[in-house]
């Protein structure tokens, strides 16, 4: 069996990686010969799959950070849609990246429509106020979502949708981190130092947009805390010149790493984040954390005057509960100020970290049992096996 996975980004192919794994076991203990091909990056190839295109750089939020990758995303397709005539696939999984998955869920719709589809991690359409037209692609293209928050189902499930909750996929990944004291030993890490981890960018205009206030942050932290030291684990090697040039700018006590993220995770008193993958990997691990996100401003002018989008909720432990439990500054709040109040206050406020810490628990009845990626395996090959 040939199984096409079409996923883009850095959190596209850390979730495709896994399921790949998932799949790869379910297929031994059935004696099934899988062959799986994708648009993904390194660890979907480090976990068995032949790429036929990397994504991971390719990926943006708004109008004019879209337009570099509008010929790079061109080509990759084209390149899909030529091994996928000679090659045809047995089934198609598709994982969020909405860009590039919506014109290749209509092309395989178009020319095989015999093809069972998957959409697994559906783009966060559910979220805004103005996902309907998308909403209904989504859904044309897919035989069967699966969806990783409860709220997300329901929304499929009441457009119309063959939708089914299974949970989110880093429910299982946390089962391989370490704990708190062999991170820190790992790392090196004092047990008088406060370690503060920065996330600031998995795309290129984060470092834009990103990195100056959340190192301008971190410094007048440093100020404050002289026993601090920041972690950065890189999302991609290449942000590593700009990222270190940055923290001899804001004269930061900074390590950058790669391929440490789970031990800076863990490790970690308090993180200060883009809003992604990576607030739930913090929550599941009971780490405080401030969260924050900005755009080209006429990207957000347009987005708010124009089309008047409104979003509910940036970051995924808000997402699963619904209301803010994790304090996210957008925009015009993401500012030095705001992010420094938030930090020390759970740094310095025990009261403040116990809130945290009851809200987390609460949330985390809302992920899951271990198990997603498996399960969502099953139910894959389970469409093939119908179709």
């Amino acid at each position: 069996m040939r199984i096409f996975i079409s996923t883009g980004e850095v959190s596209g192919d850390l979730q495709g990686s896994l399921l790949v794994t998932a799949l790869k076991n379910q297929a031994a203990s059935s004696g099934l010969e899988l062959e799986i091909v994708a648009l993904g990056g390194e660890k979907m190839a480090a976990a068995g799959a032949t790429l036929i295109g990397n994504t991971t750089s390719i990926g943006s939020i708004g109008i004019l950070e879209a337009l570099p990758f509008v010929l790079p995303t061109l080509k990759i397709q084209r390149q899909a849609t030529a091994f996928l005539k000679e090659n045809p696939p047995d089934l198609v999984v598709f994982i969020d990246y909405m860009g590039g998955n919506l014109p290749m869920g209509k092309y395989i719709r178009r020319n095989m429509p015999n093809v069972p589809t998957v959409y697994y991690i559906a783009p966060q359409v559910w979220v805004t106020s103005i996902g309907e037209k998308d909403t209904e692609q989504l859904i044309k293209i897919s035989d069967k979502l699966l969806a990783i928050f409860p709220e997300e189902a329901r929304y499929f499930q009441n457009k119309g949708a063959d939708a089914t909750w299974i949970g989110h996929p880093l429910v299982d990944r946390m089962q391989s981190f370490p704990d708190r004291e062999t991170a820190r030993d790992n790392l090196g890490i004092a047990d008088n130092v406060t370690c503060i981890a920065l996330f600031p960018a998995s795309r290129s205009q984060e470092i834009k947009h990103l990195v100056p206030v959340m190192f301008e942050a971190a410094r007048e932290i440093q100020n404050k805390i002289p026993e601090v030291h920041f972690w950065i684990p890189l999302s991609l090697e290449k942000y590593r010149e700009e990222i270190e040039k940055q923290v001899d700018n804001y004269q930061l006590r900074a390590t950058v790493v790669s391929n440490q993220q789970k031990e800076v995770l863990a490790a970690a008193d308090l993180a200060i984040s883009k809003s992604g993958t990576v607030n739930l990997e913090l929550a599941l691990l009971n780490i405080p954390q401030v969260v924050l996100y900005r755009l080209n401003p006429f990207t957000y002018w347009v987005a708010k005057n124009i089309l008047k989008i409104k979003i509910s909720y940036a970051s995924p432990p808000n997402l699963l509960v619904m209301r803010e439990i994790v304090p996210e500054f957008i925009q015009e709040t993401a500012t030095t100020e705001n992010i420094v109040e938030a930090a020390m206050e759970f740094l310095l406020n025990e009261q403040r970290q116990q809130q945290m810490q009851a809200d987390y628990q609460e949330m985390q009845q809302f992920v899951g049992e271990i198990g997603v990626c498996e399960r969502a395996a099953e139910e894959i090959l389970q469409l093939t096996a119908n179709s």
